[in-house]
């Protein structure tokens, strides 16, 4: 059963890292606490675990959203080049960063940041700002710096905030999913990197990790949230962009109360 869970996981992250342009991480980290714990895992490498191995799957998942996205024109290029190297920088900082907080902090912190986010998405900014100029390059390397800092940190692939970035710096919403499910490529790499590295000499792992990241599940979430990930990528460019704006809150308030109330519960 300890697999099944793994690939039902991985084809729901998949479904959302396509539609939404996130990698899933906000789907993935609250479900891998909750096996990891079920499973008897021991509990003070739980969070960490699961982060570490949300960020591993995130780089498969993020390869095959971009791919769909790019095919109909929904990444802009020009702003992935000026954010790439900040969302390398940010992640392996990140991953140095969540190394050093608790387990049960880290999962609050989590939570509290997917559900302000969650409430941004659902009730500001609802229009999309398609006559705003880009920000100039050193703003977009700044951006990325700080999202893959928070990224890396909370396991996920960046979406839920460079969607708004990129919303707000007037992209149009479907080049924002787009664009987003590029960025979180170099996101995913190196916080998958950092945390296989920071996780290394940690006592009390259970068998089958390198580091932070469990291979099993790295290896069924994989394989089935690349195959989800391009159903949600054709299904991004067929609703309108209000409905993707409005489901992805949604989305982010039921991941993050999950973890906050979780989280909270342990302290």
């Amino acid at each position: 059963m300890l697999y099944v869970w793994f690939v039902i996981a991985g084809a729901f992250a998949g479904l959302s890292a396509g539609l939404f342009g996130v990698g899933g991480g906000m789907i993935i980290v609250p479900v891998l606490v909750w096996i990891f714990t079920v499973y008897a895992f021991p509990p003070e490498v739980i969070t960490h675990l699961a982060i570490g191995t949300s960020l591993a799957t995130i780089a498969v998942t993020s390869l095959s959203s971009l791919m769909a996205h790019n095919k109909r024109g929904g990444v802009c290029w020009e702003v992935w080049r000026h954010m790439a190297l900040g969302l390398v920088i940010g992640s392996l900082v990140g991953a140095g960063v969540a190394d050093m907080i608790d387990g049960q902090m880290l999962q609050v912190i989590i939570g509290a940041g997917a559900l302000l986010m969650a409430l941004k998405m659902l009730f500001l900014s609802n229009k999309e700002q398609l006559d705003r100029p880009l920000p100039h390059a050193g703003v977009q390397f700044g951006a990325g710096t700080g999202i893959g800092l928070a990224s890396s940190i909370f396991g996920i692939g960046g979406g839920s905030l460079t969607v708004p970035f990129l919303n707000w710096s007037g992209l149009p919403m479907r080049q924002s999913v787009g664009t987003s499910a590029a960025c979180g490529l170099p996101i995913a790499l190196a916080g998958a990197a950092g945390f296989a590295w920071f996780g290394q000499d940690v006592a009390n792992m259970p068998a089958g990790t390198i580091g932070f990241i469990h291979i099993t599940g790295f290896l069924c979430i994989s394989v089935a949230s690349f195959a989800m990930a391009k159903v949600g990528a054709k299904l991004a460019h067929v609703l309108p962009a209000l409905t993707l704006k409005r489901a992805f809150g949604v989305l982010l308030l039921f991941a993050g109360g999950q973890l906050l109330l979780s989280g909270l519960g342990m302290l």
